[in-house]
């Protein structure tokens, strides 16, 4: 497994998800709840004089994952909107895409001999 990297660093990485997150809304990031929870559990698991303080590291795991989570949903959004098919192409625009023409018909479309 990687280095999970500073407590803080994750933190950070955490608040810029939820302003990517709450941008389309308009509203502040700190009045939502996922904010409020994440400060309230971070506060919670701080550094104590414990030599080996389990909790805070799993905590900081957790929201290591988190963060991973976040980053790769905004990650496959973006790729998708970007990439995403337009839907059902007529013969002749997929034709047009690769650089080739339909030949025409005699007496035009439906014509029969």
């Amino acid at each position: 497994m990687a280095a999970l990297g500073s407590p803080l660093r994750t933190w950070r990485g955490l608040l810029r998800e939820l302003r990517y997150l709450n941008a389309a809304t308009g509203r502040p990031y700190r009045d939502t709840a996922a904010y409020r929870y994440l400060v309230k559990a971070f506060r919670a698991h701080r550094v104590t004089s414990e030599k080996l303080c389990r909790a805070q590291h799993e905590l900081h795991f957790q929201a290591a994952t988190y963060l991973c989570l976040l980053r790769s949903i905004r990650e496959h959004v973006a790729l998708h909107q970007e990439f995403h098919g337009k839907g059902e192409r007529s013969v002749e625009e997929s034709a047009g895409l690769v650089g080739l023409q339909l030949p025409q018909q005699p007496g035009g479309k439906g014509w029969e001999p």
